[in-house]
């Protein structure tokens, strides 16, 4: 494959705001994958003083912890790639917190979801879970945006090794900004068009976590499950559990402020999966999207023998477009289930036959 370039820059917004896993939130944070919603593309900002000029941001995102995330989309064929986008990117992190309110980005959400014919109720469910409580989630946001707590992502079909010093050193220095680089190069052959993504950044990012004072681990996880799901539901979770530690298989532990996570490691091939994670919002999370194209899950046929292995947990009913999303089972509807203990455990089991097969 050879090489392909995006023709016009309105074509590369166009495709990040219809695929936003193109942003991928398993490389931003491994441990915690980010999910995305759009909130608006070309959302405007300003200073507020009176004549001040209006900006706009080629697209706003939010993640599922509430995280306004900022991107500035440049070819490489535009020279302003360097020169002048980081500076944008300050102007719009210094205004953002003043500027904009919880309803300007909930309208702003509104609008695009229904201009593209969305429910905002099905992508939140898809971005939160069936049972998370939406007015917690716009609260948090509502808090990230007083707080200055944003992510700045220069997103770019090239990204030259100058923006990517520029990003570690603001990276390093911004806390909690956190601002990184994705690198989408476009390959091409005949009419197959292939994207690789690439993150830029996390050098930073590791150091700043590494001074952090938290990390969750067995014990905290199965304390917030106790205080959040039934006995049931919390069972379950340690029968999960045990099966994604059987033989003393590594775990990743999330560092989330919020809600703990861990996941088992995968490697067929030499290249690392995280097909599903189990969470204290009281869910087993399928990372469906991110397995596109990789070892094992990788076509939507793969994927889709996946899905009906948890579908057989009654109650639980993943569609063919999940396959390109991260959808979650709730504890408590295996829990209902009388077989759902086992029915869950076997879907893990074909899973990791299916890895270790490859």
């Amino acid at each position: 494959m050879q090489r392909g370039h995006f023709a016009a820059e309105d074509d590369f917004q166009r495709l990040l705001a219809r695929f936003p896993e193109l942003l991928v939130g398993d490389q931003i944070d491994p441990q915690n994958p980010r999910r995305w919603i759009l909130v608006k593309r070309e959302q405007a900002i300003s200073t507020g003083e009176v004549g001040s000029p209006t900006w706009s941001i080629d697209h706003v995102f939010l993640d599922q912890d509430g995280i306004p995330t900022l991107v500035e989309i440049k070819r490489k064929e535009d020279s302003r790639l360097r020169r002048e986008v980081v500076g944008q990117m300050l102007d719009y992190a210094a205004n953002c917190g003043s500027y904009w309110t919880l309803e300007t980005l909930q309208t702003g959400f509104e609008t695009t979801c229904r201009e593209a014919g969305q429910s905002s109720d099905d992508l939140l469910k898809d971005l939160l879970g069936d049972d998370a409580d939406r007015s917690k989630f716009w609260q948090q946001v509502e808090d990230n945006l007083e707080a200055q707590k944003i992510r700045l992502l220069f997103v770019a079909d090239v990204i030259p090794i100058e923006l990517r010093r520029i990003v570690e050193f603001l990276n390093k220095q911004m806390n909690p900004v956190e601002v990184l680089a994705v690198e989408l190069r476009q390959f091409v052959n005949n009419d197959l068009k292939t994207i690789v993504p690439t993150v830029y950044g996390h050098l930073s990012i590791s150091r700043k976590r590494a001074t952090a004072p938290w990390r969750w681990d067995e014990a905290t996880l199965f304390d917030e499950l106790a205080r959040t799901v039934g006995e049931k539901e919390l069972a379950i979770a340690r029968a999960i559990y045990a099966w994604m530690s059987k033989g003393g298989r590594k775990l990743i532990f999330g560092t989330g402020k919020d809600y703990g996570s861990v996941y088992p490691v995968f490697k067929p091939n030499g290249i690392s999966i995280n097909p599903a994670y189990l969470s204290t919002d009281g869910s087993l999370w399928l990372q469906f999207a991110p397995l596109d194209k990789k070892p094992v899950f990788g076509s939507i046929a793969e994927r889709q023998a996946l899905m009906q292995q948890f579908n057989a947990i009654k109650g639980v009913d993943l569609k063919n477009s999940d396959l390109t999303k991260y959808p979650s089972i709730p504890l408590h509807t295996i829990a209902q289930d009388p077989e759902g203990e086992t029915k869950v455990l076997n879907a893990l089991r074909w899973m990791e036959e299916q890895i270790y097969r490859a």
